[in-house]
C-alpha cells in the first residue's frame, strides 16, 4: 500500500515528509480523533489519524506519546482546522429555556415554536 499524501515508506513505516503535513490535535482516545477526522474532511480538510494503534505500546512508550494526533496534508489549512477544533471543544452555549406566552408552556430553549400550541415565542 503506498503512504498517505505527505508521507514517504521507510521500511514498514510512513514517515511524514517535513514541512508538507502538521500536527493540529491530540485526541484522548481513537473515537474522538476519528470523529474530528470527519468533521475537518467534511469542511474539505485533507486529514490523515496518526497513532491509531499506538495503544498496545504503552508501558513501553510514555502514554502521552500513544494518543492519538489528527495531522494535515496541507499546512495552509491549518487556521481553518484549528477554528472547527475550538468549535467542537467549545460549543455554543445552550438556549435559555422558554415560558409561552399563549399557553405558559415550558419550552426547551432550542424549541422555535411551542411544543403544546404551536405559538412563537
Amino acid at each position: 500500500m503506498p503512504p498517505a499524501p505527505g508521507f514517504e515508506t521507510r521500511g514498514r513505516r510512513a514517515i511524514p515528509i517535513v514541512g508538507l503535513v502538521i500536527r493540529c490535535y491530540t485526541a484522548g482516545s481513537l473515537p474522538e480523533a476519528h470523529l474530528m477526522l470527519h468533521r475537518l474532511q467534511d469542511a474539505g480538510i485533507e486529514a490523515h489519524v496518526f497513532n491509531q494503534n499506538a495503544q498496545s505500546g504503552v508501558g513501553e512508550i510514555p502514554f502521552t506519546h500513544a494518543w492519538p494526533e489528527i495531522w494535515l496534508a496541507d499546512p495552509a489549512d491549518l487556521s481553518r482546522a484549528r477554528a472547527i477544533v475550538e468549535a467542537v471543544e467549545h460549543p455554543p452555549a445552550p438556549w435559555a429555556d422558554w415560558i409561552c406566552h399563549a399557553c405558559a408552556e415550558a419550552n426547551p430553549g432550542q424549541f422555535e415554536l411551542c411544543w403544546s400550541c404551536g405559538t412563537a415565542p
